[in-house]
């Protein structure tokens, strides 16, 4: 069984509901890691059948110097080993559709080097649409062993933007709000938008019931945008959630180079030397 390619580039970064319970149930032969990325009471009043918990949500990075990063990177793929993630496992991430916790779950991965993490297309509402079950049943995590390493690639820091602003081949993307990417919004001690950035908010790469657009769908959003596979693009929001979102996003339509900004706008609206922007439209 095949993820529905829906015209995607790279279809495998995603599973659907099918897929993943006929793999939870051939589990001997084909290890495989289910995280459920949701709030713990949600996690608690049900979800896949198998799965081990773990919500990141809030445990964020505002200073991408190396020391703060390094600290902060061990911490994340600590939390990811004691859920029993290893090389050898493959590894399905969700929350409640296709959103932001499992988006940024997928890049940490990804950025780790794992090389089979998928998303649950339209997470535990389309499980539960299509028909499967939940459980309240809890399963105790048993730690794994794997040595992380780091794919640069896919990461970008604040001194990362500020070399590329202004560059040619480069895209900075703000899949921010509209009143955020404007600055009436202000979430850090300045308001607006990093120079020259573009702005596609990350709610546009979903359709009706939190599944992912088609690739036809997305493209026309992104190359309309002047988003396009030749370039380096760099995502960023508030935190890196939504910037990871629009990542998993182009990865799917095969975007080569594509890094997420993890420090975000409240790195840099924090940091008064760096540069912004307000800009007067959408």
């Amino acid at each position: 069984m095949v993820q529905e390619s829906k015209g995607y580039t790279n279809p495998h970064l995603l599973i659907s509901s099918k897929e993943l319970n006929e793999q939870i149930g051939q589990e001997q032969i084909k290890p495989i890691v289910v995280i459920d990325m949701r709030p713990t009471e949600a996690f608690a009043t049900g979800h896949l059948p198998g799965a081990v918990h773990l919500d990141l949500f809030g445990i964020s990075l505002i200073d991408t110097d190396q020391a703060p990063l390094d600290a902060f990177m061990w911490i994340i793929a600590h939390l990811f080993v004691s859920r029993g993630v290893s090389a050898d496992r493959n590894v399905v991430v969700y929350d409640e559709h296709s959103g932001i916790r499992a988006a940024r779950a997928f890049w940490f991965l990804e950025f780790f080097g794992h090389t089979s993490v998928r998303v649950l297309n339209g997470g535990i509402g389309a499980w539960q649409r299509e028909g499967f079950q939940t459980t309240t049943v809890s399963i105790a995590p048993q730690a794994s062993k794997w040595d992380v390493r780091w794919v640069n690639e896919r990461i970008a820091t604040w001194k990362d933007v500020k070399n590329k602003i202004g560059t040619k081949d480069v895209i900075i993307l703000d899949t921010r709000s509209d009143n955020e990417y404007l600055g009436t919004i202000v979430r850090a001690k300045r308001g607006g938008a990093i120079p020259g950035s573009v702005h596609v908010e990350w709610t546009r790469n979903l359709a009706a019931g939190g599944v992912f657009k088609t690739a036809s769908e997305l493209n026309k959003i992104y190359k309309s945008a002047g988003i396009t596979p030749d370039k380096d693009v760099i995502s960023y929001c508030q935190g890196g959630y939504r910037a990871a979102h629009s990542y998993l996003t182009l990865r799917l339509l095969g975007y080569p180079k594509v890094r997420n900004y993890i420090g975000s706008w409240k790195e840099w609206g924090d940091r008064e030397n760096l540069p912004i922007e307000i800009p007067t439209s959408i």
